[in-house]
């Protein structure tokens, strides 16, 4: 039984070893397919969602859509989450994924990214009423954070502030309303995320803290080794940043400008 196991083990190793050598196609095999296979994720909203037509819309959708005019080829649109986004574009299965990919050395090691399409500021959001200078100004007992329960932000506020009081709520807009209403001075969060539910207190004036946590860069992942393609989609991002296609892109979607967009730089 036990030899069995192993066999079966080392078959599964293969198995895998194969499928993850799947060559991607080149930049000039997607030209003469004449499609371009992006995988987005509708679970992170607004990069990607369902419209009531059960089409996929959404930020990375757009942005996969005006890449593809740029080749002059059309965009196919894959449905991927966040576990199997890097095994899909490592297979082959798509040729490039979006879904707030956040650069990291450990996934670099499996997958190559672009240059940065857009950034994830963690950071605090409260009001005019309470412009607090820095996050830490809010480790105070005296504060009253409103968190969402269960996410990051949450279990890195209670770390990091333990002297402030955490309401706890289940979603975003219940605790972005919590903050309008005066209820809670601030939320922890990543702030980018936030500006949709911003947007419909009109009334409300908000305060971003000026220094955030920590900044996250997002790029567009390829098959590793993919260099014809991964060094296209440089040039073409760096043309979309310089003619303020992506922030004006993240504006329409978000409901905000970013809290730190991308520069672009012309060397990568």
């Amino acid at each position: 039984m036990f030899k069995k196991i192993i066999q079966l083990f080392i078959a599964s190793a293969v198995f895998v070893s194969m499928a993850a050598s799947v060559d991607a196609r080149s930049l000039d095999e997607i030209l003469s397919s004449g499609v371009l296979k992006m995988g987005v994720n509708p679970g992170l909203p607004p990069l990607a969602k369902y419209d009531e037509k059960n089409n996929l819309v959404g930020f990375d959708p757009d942005i996969g859509a005006k890449l593809a005019e740029m080749l002059g080829v059309k965009l196919e649109l894959v449905k991927v989450g966040s576990p199997d986004r890097i095994p899909f574009v490592s297979t082959g299965k798509i040729d490039i994924v979006m879904g707030a990919l956040t650069r990291n050395y450990k996934r670099q090691k499996i997958v190559d990214y672009s240059v940065p399409v857009h950034t994830e500021v963690f950071g605090a959001l409260s009001t005019s009423k309470k412009p607090f200078k820095t996050v830490m100004d809010m480790n105070s007992s005296s504060v009253k954070l409103v968190q969402v329960r269960g996410t990051m932000p949450a279990a890195w506020a209670k770390k990091n502030l333990p002297k402030a009081k955490i309401m706890l709520l289940d979603n975003y807009p219940d605790a972005i309303r919590t903050i309008s209403q005066g209820r809670a001075d601030a939320i922890v969060d990543v702030i980018d995320f936030l500006g949709e539910q911003m947007n419909k207190h009109k009334n409300v004036q908000w305060h971003v803290v000026d220094k955030a946590i920590d900044t996250w860069y997002c790029g567009i992942g390829v098959q590793k080794g993919n260099h014809t393609l991964q060094q296209w989609l440089n040039v073409a991002l760096f043309t979309l940043h310089r003619s303020g296609f992506v922030d004006d892109t993240w504006k329409k979607w978000f409901g905000i400008g970013q809290v730190h967009s991308v520069q672009p730089q012309p060397y990568f």
